[in-house]
């Protein structure tokens, strides 16, 4: 069945076009280079999967509750409009929310697909190229499994929300080789690391919690790769070129911040729209999120020299200044062991069952 009848709500067109601004960058330098950018392009070579394979898609999601999340999760849980809902409309709050979650990270997906083609075409350095295309491949997959997740589980989608399209359009829009690796590579990618781990982890459902464990493991290397590019290259800037990019990640911030209302959600839902923002503003559940979703941002914002007063001054308003010695390395490494231990406790399971 096409994806347009998977939508909870209309969408305008079938596509998104916009002037993607693109300068092609050849190099006629074949040397190596920066050996750790060449070790992460031996890790994308080595660490490539097969979404229709490791991921046991006979498992199936629970209608009740499709990745068996606490209630307690969600925003407005516990207000008089949860407690007048009935058993049913309960349900459905349950089943549209996850499924708008997991429909953003489908877009973000391929939002981060059309970057890395163009990092690969924009990008002065061949050890970058070499490691931007072994991440399209891990875009392309990501793609796949939360399409497959959302089609053959949820039999339900969201459109992109208006945040996350703005977010990608400047990011993508910008002819700046450095802007693309900076909005998708440290800003989106680093807040999809924070909504992923939420949850892989909290997530009872081991096929909802396996696809975002997997995802996370490629992701981990994916900003591990912005980080180190744009750590050489942003000491190279003067400083009002290195203001613009703190200003960027200022207001990129702030944005993403302030999107996580479900606004869609409540609409579709026939819910009281203002009511529910209110509660979703106010909730600690909320409060929480807000500030962990910058968990994976902060430490490499920081790590990549864009670090002025006024980035540190808008990371302690967000409640996220104190990510700022988080170990971003070790976080990454543990990703990736997580995504293991999946495997692990899957090779157990298929020798129980040939048992």
């Amino acid at each position: 069945m096409s994806t347009l009848y998977r939508y909870a709500l209309p969408v305008d067109a079938t596509g998104w076009k916009f002037d993607g601004k693109a300068e092609t960058a050849f190099t006629w330098e074949y040397d190596e280079n920066r050996e750790g950018l060449l070790q992460l392009y031996d890790k994308g070579k080595q660490q490539q999967w097969d979404a229709a394979t490791r991921i046991d898609w006979s498992q199936d999601l629970d209608p009740e509750n499709p990745m068996l999340l606490d209630d307690r999760q969600i925003p407005i849980f516990g207000t008089e409009i949860w407690e007048r809902m009935t058993a049913a409309e309960r349900r459905q709050v349950r089943h549209h929310l996850q499924a708008s979650q997991i429909s953003q990270f489908m877009h973000g997906e391929q939002g981060a697909l059309i970057a890395t083609a163009k990092i690969v075409q924009t990008v002065p350095d061949l050890d970058a190229k070499f490691y931007a295309a072994t991440q399209v491949m891990d875009e392309a997959r990501h793609v796949e499994a939360y399409r497959r997740l959302l089609h053959d589980k949820f039999e339900l989608a969201y459109p992109i929300t208006h945040g996350l399209k703005s977010l990608l359009e400047s990011g993508l829009g910008d002819s700046r080789w450095d802007m693309t690796y900076l909005t998708m590579q440290i800003l989106i990618e680093g807040l999809a690391l924070a909504a992923f781990q939420r949850l892989r982890d909290q997530s009872q459902n081991p096929l909802a919690a396996a696809v975002n464990a997997y995802v996370m493991q490629d992701e981990a290397r994916h900003v591990a790769f912005g980080r180190l590019a744009l750590r050489d290259y942003y000491p190279q800037l003067g400083e009002a070129e290195r203001a613009e990019r703190e200003e960027f990640v200022v207001e990129a911030c702030w944005h993403m911040r302030d999107r996580f209302n479900q606004l869609e959600v409540w609409q579709r839902l026939g819910l009281p729209v203002e009511d529910c923002i209110r509660y979703v503003d106010r909730s600690e559940m909320m409060q929480l999120f807000r500030s962990r979703i910058f968990s994976r941002i902060v430490p490499t914002v920081r790590d990549i020299g864009l670090w002025g007063q006024k980035v540190q001054d808008a990371f302690a308003a967000m409640g996220a200044i104190q990510f700022a010695e988080t170990d971003a390395a070790a976080l990454l490494a543990e990703d990736a062991r997580v995504a293991e231990a999946f495997d692990a406790r899957a090779r157990l399971r298929d020798a129980a069952g040939d048992a």
